[in-house]
C-alpha cells in the first residue's frame, strides 16, 4: 500500500550535505523561503559559527533543527582509536544539545581488519558508553543501517534487523533507528522490520533520495526522488503505518548536483518531493 500523495512541504526537511556549497546562513534562508520546515545539520556545516550560533540562525529563519549528523564510527582494531571515537561522539552529543537538535544520527562504522561481528561488538560498546550522556542531554541516538557495500569501513550495521536488534539490546527510549531508503530499499525484510520499529516505538528518522540506474558512484551519485528505482511512496506508506509522524529528510550526496545552481536544485527537490515521495 502506497502512501497518500503529499500536498505541501510541511514535513520536508533537507540535510545541509544535500546543498553542500551553501553555508548555514544561506541554507537556512533558502530552505525557509521555499516553505521547507526542517533542517538536519551536518557537523561540517557549522563553519565558524559553532553549534549554538547555528541553532540561533536556524530558529531565526523559522526552521526546526531535526537532527545532527553524524556520530558513530566506533570500531577499530586500535583501542586508542576506539577511545577517541567515544570522545568525539560525546562531543557530538554536546553539539546537538547546543544546536537544540533532538537527535544525533549514528553511522556506526566498521574496520576491515577485523570481522563484522567484532565491529558490531565494538559498536555496542560505543553506544553503551555514550547512551547515559544522550539521556542526560535529552538527545536521541538513531542507528542508521548502511547498504552492505559500505560494510568494509563505514558500517557493520547493514540491515534493518541488525539495527533493530542493536536498539532492542539496550531497550532505551533514547536509542532507535533511522531509515534511509538509499541503504535499505533492497531488503526483503524491510516492511516487517519497519513494522517492528513501530511496535518498539523506536522509528526516529526517515531519509529519502533515489538509487540511480546505473549508479556512477556508490557514495556521490545519489538521485532526486523519482530519478531511480526506489519505490519511495511504498516505503513511506510502511513508515507511516508504523506510526511515524516526523519529517521526510532529503539527503542527497551528489557531485553532480553540488556543481549546479543551488536555487534551481532546491526547486527541483521540492517538485520531486511532492511528485515522487
Amino acid at each position: 500500500m502506497k502512501a497518500k500523495p503529499l500536498k505541501d512541504l510541511s514535513r520536508l526537511c533537507i540535510h545541509t550535505i544535500t546543498t553542500r556549497p551553501l553555508d548555514i546562513e544561506s541554507a537556512a534562508e533558502k530552505y525557509a523561503s521555499l516553505g521547507i520546515r526542517g533542517i538536519t545539520v551536518w557537523r561540517d556545516a557549522f563553519g565558524t559559527h559553532g553549534p549554538r550560533q547555528a541553532g540561533k540562525i536556524i530558529r531565526r529563519s523559522g526552521l526546526e533543527a531535526v537532527s545532527l549528523c553524524r556520530g558513530g564510527f566506533f570500531p577499530s582494531v586500535d583501542p586508542g582509536t576506539r577511545k577517541l571515537a567515544i570522545a568525539d561522539n560525546l562531543k557530538a552529543l554536546e553539539e546537538a544539545s547546543e544546536l537544540e537538535a533532538p537527535m544525533l544520527v549514528l553511522v556506526c562504522g566498521a574496520d576491515p581488519r577485523q570481522s563484522p561481528e567484532t565491529s558490531r561488538e565494538q559498536i555496542r560498546a560505543g553506544i553503551e558508553a555514550i547512551l547515559p550522556s544522550a539521556g542526560n542531554l535529552g538527545v536521541k541516538l538513531a542507528i542508521e543501517p548502511l547498504h552492505p557495500l559500505y560494510a568494509d569501513t563505514r558500517s557493520a550495521i547493514n540491515t534493518m534487523k541488525q539495527a533493530n536488534d542493536m536498539a532492542g539490546y539496550f531497550d532505551s527510549p533514547w536509542l532507535g533507528v533511522a531509515v534511509d531508503v538509499y541503504h535499505v530499499w533492497w531488503d526483503e525484510d524491510l516492511q516487517r522490520e519497519i513494522a517492528r520499529c513501530g511496535d518498539n516505538n523506536n522509528l526516529f528518522a526517515f531519509h529519502i533520495c533515489d538509487w540511480k540506474v546505473p549508479t556512477g558512484d556508490i557514495l556521490f551519485d545519489r538521485g532526486l526522488m523519482g530519478e531511480g528505482c526506489i519505490d519511495i511512496p511504498q516505503i513511506r506508506g510502511w513508515i507511516e503505518k508504523a506510526g511515524f509522524e516526523g519529517f521526510n529528510e532529503v539527503e542527497i550526496f551528489s557531485e553532480i548536483y553540488w556543481k549546479t545552481d543551488q536555487d534551481d536544485f532546491l526547486n527541483r527537490i521540492t517538485r520531486a518531493y511532492l511528485e515522487h515521495t
